[in-house]
């Protein structure tokens, strides 16, 4: 089966900045590729080169089968799309904007009609089909964008931070959804700040950084190959005497903050001299992608 999206050696400057350089990745049909990296990494940029909606300075991009961008109209018939923001029409309601947006595909009335009831309910929505867009929470609008991106049965759905805004009820209610998609047979093409969400959904994740793939492979393939298994975070009123000590009880140690997170194969030596230790507390966990994102791409904060 062809991959629905195959990018190679992708490149996108701006002035003499390459926001994209020389991206190269291959989504299975099927799965859920999480595509992770910090503000100004270059995700956006490659979703919208991915999309046709610009056009690269170097490489090749094939959406669906289709040259980007000179065959992006054609390709796009086939992709859903959950941008950032919603940009849901104020003047409609629930039903009415599936129903104007479905046209934009060239459906049939009756079709788009059809489909309505199952992405409703798909989205949490099934009693506010005539509720305007305006007496919706933020997260019930955030649910119908979803639900309106679904509205040509695509094939990809390419999902820019879908669960932006919403609570941890609503939250499982997508990922619940989205699953199903995946189940189905359909590709998601993900970007997302929620680690865990990355982890519960994705099948394979390439992580990127200034422009460039700096790691590829499932959650546990990657946590495996860079990180520690263990991790316990320690803070306390006494953790700037205590830590310099640290690294005598594990592998690694990182500072954050007001916390120490040291990483080790075997956390009872540091559980043990931490119980000994009255003015600092501390949590033991398995390692996660968490761990993984910030030791590649680092903890300081992006703008």
């Amino acid at each position: 089966m062809t991959a629905p999206l195959v990018l190679t050696n992708l490149t996108k400057r701006y002035g003499a900045t390459a926001v994209v350089d020389g991206v190269s990745l291959s989504i299975r049909a099927g799965q859920c590729h999480g595509l992770l990296g910090p503000n100004g990494a270059g995700k956006t940029t490659t979703l919208r080169l991915a999309l046709g909606l610009i056009a690269a300075d170097a490489g090749d991009i094939r959406l669906l089968g289709e040259p980007m961008p000179a065959g992006a109209r054609r390709a796009r018939a086939r992709v859903g799309v959950v941008p950032q923001t919603d940009s849901l029409d104020p003047d409609f309601t629930v039903r009415e904007n599936l129903l104007a947006y479905g046209r934009y595909f060239g459906l049939k009335p009756a079709e788009v009609e059809a489909r309505v009831p199952d992405l409703l309910d798909f989205a949490g929505l099934a009693g506010k089909a005539d509720a305007t867009v305006p007496s919706l929470s933020g997260g019930m609008k955030r649910r119908l964008t979803l639900a309106r991106a679904l509205i040509n049965d695509p094939d990809l759905v390419v999902l820019d931070e879908p669960t932006t805004g919403l609570d941890p009820q609503a939250r499982h209610l997508v990922w619940q959804g989205l699953r199903r998609l995946t189940a189905r047979g359909k590709t998601l093409l993900l970007t997302t700040h929620f680690m865990d969400e990355a982890e519960r959904l994705c099948d394979v994740i390439s992580i990127i950084d200034r422009g460039r793939i700096i790691a590829e492979g499932s959650p546990r393939a990657l946590i495996a190959e860079h990180i520690e298994p263990q991790v316990v975070e320690i803070f306390g009123d006494t953790l700037a005497d205590w830590r310099d000590c640290a690294l005598d009880y594990c592998q690694r140690c990182e500072r954050a903050g007001e916390s120490l997170f040291c990483y080790t194969g075997d956390p009872r030596p540091v559980i043990a001299e931490l119980d000994r230790q009255a003015g600092l507390r501390y949590l033991h966990r398995p390692a996660n992608l968490e761990d993984v994102f910030l030791k590649l791409t680092g903890r300081d904060l992006r703008d």
